[in-house]
């Protein structure tokens, strides 16, 4: 079977903005990828809330990217692609970061990837880079201002072309999810995905993986 690892925050996890809760398995985008994808794929859900790229958080335990990748990708050896679509929490504001800042983090999580390519099939890195749709202005009238502060849209939009530069200097296959007609932000926080999203994300990605992984 081919193992597709999603490495990502709580629009990986299934985080439901109106519930306070997760999407069931019947709702949730990587649950929808592998009934997509069907036979012969396995679809790892490897989804924090609050996880960034390389950041260490102050008031939480346990959301750097860059310190669990590679006992995740050891864990799941042999994987045969790697999905990453990290950044949104790496832009709030306690952190000081530019979106020059958190592209910088981003390429040291995806060339921390490339080097742990023993836990790859064959020993070669196989890596989706997936920036994630931008943190919409709405944000700054619910309850997730207080803990994400200013400027988060701002900074999420810029993060496309400093990915899309890290994917290409990388050698890493690239994808802007906030460019899938029908991905969308929620009305609640306006930066977790719509239940809607999910479904057209997981369809999207259905399409595009068995064209990444070799036969």
């Amino acid at each position: 079977m081919k193992k597709i690892v999603c490495f990502g925050d709580s629009n990986t996890y299934g985080y439901n903005a109106r519930t306070i809760d997760r999407f069931t398995e019947e709702e949730r985008w990587t649950c929808l990828l592998a009934k997509h994808l069907g036979e012969g794929y396995h679809v790892v859900e490897e989804g924090l809330e609050g996880r960034t790229a390389c950041l260490e958080d102050p008031l939480f335990e346990g959301l750097c990217g860059f310190q669990y990748l590679y006992p995740c990708l050891m864990t799941h050896k042999p994987v045969d692609l790697l999905l990453i679509m990290l950044g949104t929490n790496d832009v709030k504001q306690r952190f000081s970061c530019t979106p020059a800042n958190v592209g910088k983090g981003m390429e040291r999580l995806v060339q921390k990837a490339i080097d742990s390519r023993i836990a790859f099939r064959d020993g070669v890195p196989n890596i989706l880079l997936i920036t994630p749709p931008a943190i919409e202005a709405g944000y700054r009238d619910t309850d997730v201002y207080g803990e994400m502060g200013d400027g988060c849209d701002e900074k999420s939009r810029a993060l496309a072309p400093l990915y899309e530069q890290v994917a290409k200097n990388l050698g890493c296959h690239y994808l802007d999810a906030g460019q899938i007609p029908g991905v969308e932000m929620n009305p609640y926080d306006f930066m977790h995905l719509s239940l809607q999203a999910h479904g057209v994300f997981a369809e999207f990605l259905a399409k595009k993986i068995p064209q990444l992984v070799s036969k």
